[in-house]
């Protein structure tokens, strides 16, 4: 019998990834899956971006890279920063890695010891609990309804907040429902952050140009709090880049070096092709990507509507990313006669089996009432998959 860590055996197997394999192997069998679960725009990327690649290919970019990204990304990314944010940062400042996913799981491995409390809203995406629990530390979960359209109060942060607490974590736009904290609502957090000078904050913003309300705010433009600000973002959502795995985090230079430091003992520098065309991506407009908006934005008032021919199902008008966090607990005791629904988990899987849908069980990101539906894909097939949803779900009694 194999004996493995302790360490892995408390961490859970990412739900969003194997709702995806188990929808592939239902494909291989035959089966017409449309895969609603996945996080990934379903265009390609850019031109100008591939061109980049292709030039970094022929002049031989195919060395090992400093563990913390080229000088020129760096620099570039700066760059981006300030304008599109307003935000001044350092090149030493800034550590590239492969995804915005290790980017967190670094500064949170190289900053949360043992014991010590991470604050994380939910509904969260699924792999912040696992990176905390990896790091040993304490999940503290505030709870946000879609009465507050899935978004904290200031007061509830205050509550949180314990001589514990080393961090709190969060998304704008958010994975997975879509809520946006606009500048008001931001300011009045970074206030309480303010009083409590320990705590720092993760602001995840890898979906920053998926944001149907107009400008992105983050909240480290605050300067009483921007020191403490753990600012992640990528190219993967914007840009459609998933694939070539890279992710920033910008922070006070002793953290960036203390990233630098762990990531050089894990991975090294992120692949040297991608980093040639992120340069590319950070110098590219960012209205460039509105095409991609609006096409999101078009899919998401679809899907919205869709759904009003769907009894028992409710979400919020999310204004950002691509997802709609959908509560279907109307559903749990009804069965088919062969199925019965008891929890978010056997809701998926019943569609799943019954009507060939991928969602991913809310249990993931924290709210067992709820699921994740992904738009991301084209309006025949959402048209299609909320028509399949229908019939299934009309079969529960």
């Amino acid at each position: 019998m194999i004996h493995l860590s302790d360490r892995i055996n408390r961490l859970s197997e990412s739900e969003t990834l194997a709702m995806s394999r188990k929808s592939r192997e239902l494909k291989a069998e035959g089966h017409d899956v449309i895969n609603l679960s996945v996080g990934e725009p379903d265009f390609f990327t850019p031109d100008n971006i591939k061109l980049a690649a292709k030039k970094a290919v022929d002049e031989n970019y195919s060395f090992y890279t400093p563990v913390n990204g080229y000088q020129d990304l760096r620099e570039a990314i700066c760059r981006k920063l300030e304008r599109d944010n307003k935000l001044s940062y350092k090149p030493e400042q800034i550590v590239v890695s492969t995804g915005a996913k290790q980017s967190i799981a670094n500064v949170v491995l190289c900053m949360v010891n043992p014991g010590e409390e991470v604050i994380v809203p939910t509904p969260y995406w699924v792999s912040y609990r696992e990176i905390v629990k990896m790091a040993e530390g304490t999940p503290v979960y505030i709870k946000a309804g879609i009465e507050n359209n899935f978004k904290i109060t200031p007061a509830q942060l205050e509550e949180a907040i314990t001589e514990k607490t080393k961090m709190f974590m969060f998304s704008s736009p958010c994975n997975p429902t879509g809520s946006v904290y606009s500048r008001e609502e931001l300011k009045a957090l970074a206030e309480v952050f303010a009083k409590h000078p320990n705590v720092y904050i993760l602001a995840d913003e890898i979906y920053e140009h998926i944001n149907f309300s107009g400008q992105h705010e983050s909240i480290a433009q605050f300067p009483e709090i921007k020191d403490r600000v753990l600012l992640i973002n990528g190219v993967s959502k914007g840009f459609a880049m998933t694939g070539w795995r890279v992710g920033y985090l910008a922070a006070q230079t002793e953290i960036a070096k203390a990233c630098n430091k762990l990531q050089g003992q894990f991975t090294s520098g992120t692949c040297s092709i991608a980093q040639r065309a992120t340069i590319e991506a950070m110098e590219t407009d960012p209205s460039a990507t509105r095409d991609m908006l609006g096409k999101f934005m078009e899919r998401r008032d679809l899907v919205l509507n869709l759904l009003k021919e769907v009894p028992g199902t409710e979400t919020n008008v999310p204004q950002g990313a691509f997802y709609l966090f959908i509560n279907v607990k109307s559903y749990f005791g009804k069965s088919d006669g062969a199925q019965t629904i008891n929890d978010a988990n056997d809701f998926c899987m019943y569609l799943l089996n019954k009507a060939h849908i991928a969602l991913v069980p809310g249990g993931a990101f924290g709210d067992d009432d709820c699921v994740r539906l992904s738009y991301a894909t084209s309006n025949d097939l959402l048209v299609e998959a909320v028509d399949r949803m229908k019939n299934a779900l009309a079969a529960l009694k």
